[in-house]
């Protein structure tokens, strides 16, 4: 099975580069500029795609009264949701700026629709894959309105457990072989290390052969997205930001440009580690093993006719010559010509004991 899909111009899964996106969410802080100078970032930072959320607060705040707790400019900040969210909006010809811009800096521009109507707008602009937070993931009916859109879908898996990944994946047509990634998700905001769990990947990738995976980073740093991408995981994504002092209610997790690089660098120096998986030397191993390794040489000058034996033959380097295994079949003939101490042994040099009378 082709463990592959596309987005954009990008073939993204198994045998291809890692595909990564910068998540810009809502740290633009409603500001359009702001929102341009973290495409430019993420594009200076080596980014395939860059990432926002386009909503309408009205649409999934239910209740004006409903808070949210943050950290934000070193001290912990409540307020109402919507009224948070609302600051964070951008109209339909700021998101057209916004598209423009991407394409003119020359990267991907996706963005999480929140609902259907927003999933309409990016169509128009033409987004190229369709991403669907955590916090939707068991929402299998805008999942399956989604679908129809006859792009890729990315699902981020947080909170969900194995019965819901195997239904968030048949809304999404992944088993009538429609394109899916699923990433690997911790909804925790850093995740702690002891709960990344990117051990997890092994057991959607055998729960589910031939799925695309992915890694949604939560954890601070590298290290994580590292080892994901060594248990096969091809698309990665991260929250960013310009500044962690910023105002906001993701700043303060997410990674600064500098950050964001040394984990893009990370991801790319994964695939070259993992490296080729045929057992065989490198080019420099080449050199190495004749330098290292021992051949049959004459421990001493041995005359023709002299049998050979554990006083007069043994194994020293360099390489090259008899290997190691061909000492006990060597021991018990007899040197067909003089041979002098620390040469290397010759098949030809050598005969059985009484080969040369019969000669």
């Amino acid at each position: 099975m082709d463990r592959r899909l596309q987005i954009g111009q990008r073939w993204v899964g198994e045998g291809e580069p890692a595909f990564c996106i910068a998540e810009v969410g809502i740290n633009h802080n409603g500001d359009l500029q702001q929102a341009m100078k973290m495409i430019d970032a993420a594009k200076a930072m080596g980014a395939d795609a860059v990432k926002f959320q386009t909503f309408k607060a009205e649409e999934f705040c239910g209740d004006p009264a409903q808070t949210y707790t943050y950290q934000s400019q070193g001290r912990s900040v409540t307020e109402p949701m919507l009224q948070m969210f609302k600051r964070h909006e951008f109209g339909v010809d700021q998101w057209r700026a916004i598209k423009r811009h991407c394409d003119s800096a020359g990267i991907v521009f996706l963005s999480t629709p929140q609902n259907i109507g927003d999933l309409q707008l990016l169509l128009e602009l033409g987004i190229p894959a369709v991403k669907i937070g955590s916090d939707d993931f068991t929402n299998l009916p805008q999942i399956r309105r989604y679908r129809e859109a006859g792009l890729p879908l990315l699902l981020s898996c947080g909170m969900s457990d194995m019965a819901e990944v195997h239904q968030a994946l048949d809304a999404a047509g992944w088993f009538e072989g429609r394109p899916v990634v699923l990433l690997l998700c911790t909804s925790q905001y850093p995740t702690p290390a002891e709960d990344v769990n990117v051990a997890k990947l092994t057991t959607l990738r055998q729960g589910f052969p031939g799925l695309v995976t992915g890694f949604s980073d939560h954890s601070q740093g590298r290290d994580a997205a590292m080892l994901a991408r060594a248990l096969g995981a091809c698309v990665f994504e991260k929250h960013f930001t310009l500044d962690h002092g910023l105002p906001g209610p993701d700043h303060w997790f997410s990674e600064e440009p500098r950050n964001l690089r040394a984990w893009l660098d990370g991801i790319r120096l994964a695939d070259v580690l993992l490296g080729d998986p045929r057992v065989r030397p490198t080019p420099a191993e080449m050199e190495m093993r004749t330098l290292a390794r021992r051949s049959v040489v004459a421990l001493r000058d041995i005359a023709a006719g002299e049998a050979l034996t554990e006083e007069n033959i043994g194994l020293r380097r360099p390489g090259g010559g008899l290997s190691p295994d061909m000492l006990q079949q060597a021991l018990g003939l007899v040197a067909a010509v003089p041979i002098r101490a620390g040469q290397k042994l010759r098949l030809g040099e050598m005969m059985a004991n009484g080969e040369r009378d019969a000669g």
